[in-house]
């Protein structure tokens, strides 16, 4: 099963928060950077010109390699993912870090020996000059290590967050879907029309009846399924409406697909029409004079399937809805994929747009 290419949405900072982060940064580039310049060059303390130079070039590579590693990281994470590809973020992590943070200390010591000292290009390559690239790369590496271990593990967690409450949602939405299955009222209501066809009309009662029972086996055999082909949601859907369009006659009108239209390898999660029709059904009133309109539609693309119906709302009793069921439906797409689904309504109309996902085999 293939879904839209997941994306990660990166929220704003504070501008506050965002200072008080930089502020931060810089003050800890600066204690590095003096306790390297200190540390590395005990024969400088003799000489304040040579501290000064020890102090800039340090400070030089500190925020510059540091800046250099922090964008890759952030640049990575945009793009590629530790836990999908492991792999290739590894080699990604070593080449790009090590190869942008040569290219700050090859320009810094251009900065040095060439502009400052007045040097010849060809002198940042004597012998001897190794040690000027060596000691910042194995500084760097320590850099890098640090950084990218703590996108590591802040991504580590966060996929563990995410997945802890995925569970939760969904076993939210199994319980709701559950409860909407076996729903009395649908079945009291079913039984009441029945009771009526079987004594006006009983071919219809035994088309009625064969469609219930097609239902019912759907529910049954939906059950503990993560998503169905498309075809037989809607199938079931029309099976759905037909009993209801016995309860409400002229009062309800409906619009399917054409079976041709859907893609063969299109899939959606099990009951996500059922919920939204009985809700339609549920939270407007229908008349003969003013009948419900409900439109299932698929896009040109099959990726999108709507849910159209006329809006005219109806008070409900306190126990008549919980509330929660679009929630719970929103809740197992995200399982699946991370294409939402969208609610739009206006004073006419109301439509929920569920991405249509694809079953690879």
């Amino acid at each position: 099963m293939s879904a839209p290419a997941e994306y990660r949405h990166e929220p704003t900072m504070p501008p506050l928060r965002l200072w008080r982060r930089w502020v931060r940064t810089v003050l800890t580039m600066l204690v590095i950077s003096v306790s390297i310049a200190a540390t590395t060059c005990p024969e400088c303390w003799r000489d304040g010109h040579r501290m000064l130079i020890n102090f800039v070039m340090t400070t030089a590579y500190t925020f510059g390699l540091w800046i250099t590693n922090g964008y890759a990281v952030d640049w990575l994470d945009r793009y590629v993912n530790w836990k999908r590809e492991p792999l290739k973020r590894l080699l990604l992590t070593i080449v790009v870090s090590l190869g942008g943070s040569l290219l700050v200390i090859i320009a810094i010591n251009f900065c040095f020996l060439v502009l400052y000292r007045g040097y010849s290009p060809a002198e940042m390559w004597a012998p001897g000059a190794w040690m000027r690239y060596v000691f910042p790369l194995l500084f760097t590496s320590i850099i890098s290590l640090v950084l990218h271990s703590r996108s590591f593990l802040l991504g580590w967690r966060e996929a563990v967050v995410r997945n802890e409450r995925l569970q939760k949602e969904m076993a939210q939405a199994e319980a709701e879907t559950l409860r909407q299955q076996l729903d009395p009222h649908f079945m009291f209501n079913a039984l009441n029309a029945l009771t009526s066809l079987v004594e006006e009309e009983p071919q219809l009662a035994v088309r009625f009846i064969r469609q219930l029972s097609q239902v019912y086996r759907y529910v049954l055999d939906a059950r503990g399924r993560d998503v169905v082909p498309l075809a037989e949601e809607l199938e079931f859907a029309e099976s759905y409406l037909f009993l209801q369009r016995i309860r409400y006659g002229e009062a309800l009108q409906a619009e399917l697909p054409a079976p041709e239209s859907v893609p063969p390898q299109a899939v959606v999660p099990p009951l996500s029409l059922q919920l939204l029709l009985e809700n339609a059904l549920k939270h407007n009133a229908a008349s003969a004079s003013q009948p419900l309109h409900l439109r299932i539609e698929l896009d040109e693309s099959g990726q999108h399937l709507r849910v159209r119906n006329t809006l005219r709302a109806r008070r409900l009793a306190p126990d008549e809805s919980t509330g929660i069921g679009l929630h719970n439906l929103t809740a197992r797409y995200r399982h699946l994929t991370q294409e939402p689904v969208l609610i739009a309504r206006d004073e006419q109309e109301f439509v929920v747009t569920l991405p249509v996902l694809e079953l690879v085999v």
